[in-house]
Order: structure tokens, then sequence, then C-alpha cells
């Protein structure tokens, strides 16, 4: 009796690690968007602007529990190009995002880690997890969907919660909005 109990027990944990499995992500399909407002009196004469951070490693572990993780290298992330924006004006703004306000030097990398994730219905999630940023890491909740093939999340992040004063010119007549929104869309690499 206890040999088939054992036997039972050893197959159901089998199966589960057979459907849970690692994949890497597909890096050149994910994407993480960055939409910077900004603000101030004078914030007409400013330009939103649109950040790409590409994801350089990361994996996913499908099945149940699910897990993410991921890394993004700070010197890789780009200003989207505006056609409103002359090449100068866009060589500083992306200048001012590398040296003032990521201090990509001094901190290299963008990571998350999930410590949780649970499920809140079909093809949705709530994952718990740290993300690291700027030296300063911090515990974040995100709602995340799966559409088609991909996970896909939207969060709001503060740049002061990481240790980021963030851009202001003209003593403040013109600035960058303290919160980000970042759009992810993260697609796990088949085969």
């Amino acid at each position: 009796m206890r040999l088939s109990t054992l036997a039972i027990c050893t197959t159901m944990v089998a199966t589960g690690l057979l459907r849970a499995q690692e994949k890497a992500i597909d890096t050149q399909r994910s994407t993480i968007t960055i939409h910077v407002g900004k603000s101030g009196l004078f914030s007409a004469a400013a330009h939103d602007h649109t950040v790409f951070a590409p994801i350089s490693s990361g994996s996913i572990l499908d099945g149940e529990p699910r897990h993410v993780e991921f890394r993004v290298e700070t010197a890789k992330m780009k200003v989207k190009p505006d056609p409103k924006i002359d090449a100068k004006d866009e060589a500083t703004i992306q200048k001012h995002m590398e040296e003032m306000t990521l201090e990509t030097k001094k901190f290299p990398e963008i990571t998350f880690r999930s410590s949780r994730v649970q499920k809140l219905n079909d093809g949705q999630w709530k994952v718990d997890g740290d993300l690291s940023l700027h030296g300063v890491t911090k515990a974040v909740s995100l709602t995340v969907k799966q559409a088609g093939g991909s996970y896909t999340t939207h969060y709001v992040l503060k740049q002061t919660d990481f240790g980021i004063k963030p851009i202001s010119i003209g003593g403040g007549l013109i600035k960058v909005k303290n919160e980000l929104e970042i759009d992810f869309q993260i697609f796990p690499r088949h085969g």
C-alpha cells in the first residue's frame, strides 16, 4: 500500500513538473514601452516622449505555479524619434535620460522577479514581485492578461519611489511628470 501511494505521489509531482516548463522570453518580439509626460506652467512648450526598453534576457515558467523574471540594460533604452523634435534636441533628451535620470553607468540594469503569481480567471493573473531600478528595489503588483501568444500589463510607476528626481527646466516651469506609464508585452520563445 505504501509503495503504490508513493508511486502515485511521484507520478503527480512529475506530471506537474512536465506541465510547468521554463521558457525563455522572446527578446526580439517582447516590448517594454515607457510613456513620459510633461507638466508645469509652460508644459505646452515641451513634448511627451516614448522610451523603448528592450528586454535583454528573462524567462517565464508556464504551468502552475507561474513565474516571470527579466532584465533590461539601461544603456540600451532609447527615446523614440519624434518628427516634432529636431535631431539636436532629441540627442539632448537621450543624453539627459542616460546621464541624469537613469545614471546608466552607475545603475546598468533594471530587473523584475516575481515572488507570487495568483490566477484571477481565465487568461488573467495577479503577479507580485520585486522591481529593481536605480539601485532601489520595491514590491510591485501587476494584473497580467494573456492575449494571443503574449502576456500584457500596464503599470504606473513614480520615479521618486526609486530615488529618481524628475528632470525640471526653468525652475519647474517645464518638468517631466513623476508618474511614468509603462506597457509590457512579453512573448515566450517557442521551440
